[in-house]
């Protein structure tokens, strides 16, 4: 599914879904190794998601001690799933032979800043990210994560496909796909109903009415700014032979 270009930088997203075992890591990186040898010029940003199921044990721990835990409590417990996650494809690539760069959550250069409007924007400061592609091909982010005043704040539901659509944007990204367990979208879920129809091709507007229907596979937020961005979305699995769904504009691919 790779277009190979020259240097160019493609923003992989690594959901909960996808990595839901110590086993998953490996087969991530497995992954990972296959893509950079289909292109050895194409430069990997990885963002990943905490494992399955970890933000919610992290919270049962917060509430084992307080009913009420902060939300700013929380955002200090909750960057230990996805840190977990950076380090351990990290060693699974260092273990294939693979020079991998792991970032934390502060370095990935997201930060919330007040725009001209006065709301709070969420912007990238890439400076980080391009120095570590000095160093590997393929480079591992936390989602889920951004800065405002010095501190760590969570993304909401989903805040790793958001992380990954405002990275690609800002590092002119050839491609952003979001990796989860299914090939994309459906006419309705497949998981209910063994008929449901393959949607190779979305756009921003089906996509969006479709999550406001109750839809989770791409955080609402995600698709709105991949919508201002103009920032065209692949939906897919680990399966280079299995369906996908691109996201964009008119619909058409």
């Amino acid at each position: 599914m790779s277009h190979c270009k020259n240097s160019r930088i493609v923003v992989l997203k690594l959901g909960g879904s996808v990595l839901s075992n110590q086993e998953s890591y490996g087969h991530a990186a497995r992954f990972l190794v296959r893509r950079l040898h289909q292109c050895s010029r194409e430069r990997l940003l990885v963002v990943v998601s905490a494992q399955y199921g970890h933000t919610e044990e992290l919270e049962i721990l917060a509430r084992s001690v307080t009913d009420l835990p902060s939300r700013r409590t929380l955002d200090l417990l909750w960057p230990i799933g996805e840190i977990r996650s950076v380090a351990l494809l990290a060693l699974h690539l260092e273990a294939l032979g693979i020079a991998v760069v792991g970032l934390n959550a502060h370095e990935t250069g997201l930060r919330f800043g007040e725009s001209v409007t006065g709301d709070h924007q969420l912007k990238p400061l890439a400076t980080d990210l391009q120095q570590a592609f000095v160093e590997s091909s393929i480079v591992v982010v936390p989602g889920f994560f951004a800065t405002q005043d010095g501190m760590l704040v969570s993304l909401g539901r989903g805040g790793s496909d958001l992380s990954a659509v405002v990275l690609a944007d800002e590092l002119d990204a050839d491609g952003c796909e979001l990796i989860k367990d299914v090939g994309g979208y459906f006419d309705r879920d497949p998981n209910a109903d063994g008929n449901a129809l393959h949607l190779p091709n979305v756009s921003y507007k089906r996509a969006l009415a479709m999550a406001e229907a109750g839809c989770d596979l791409v955080q609402p937020q995600a698709l709105e700014t991949a919508r201002r961005s103009s920032l065209r979305l692949v939906i897919r699995s680990f399966d280079d032979h299995a369906s996908s769904s691109v996201v964009s504009e008119d619909g058409n691919g």
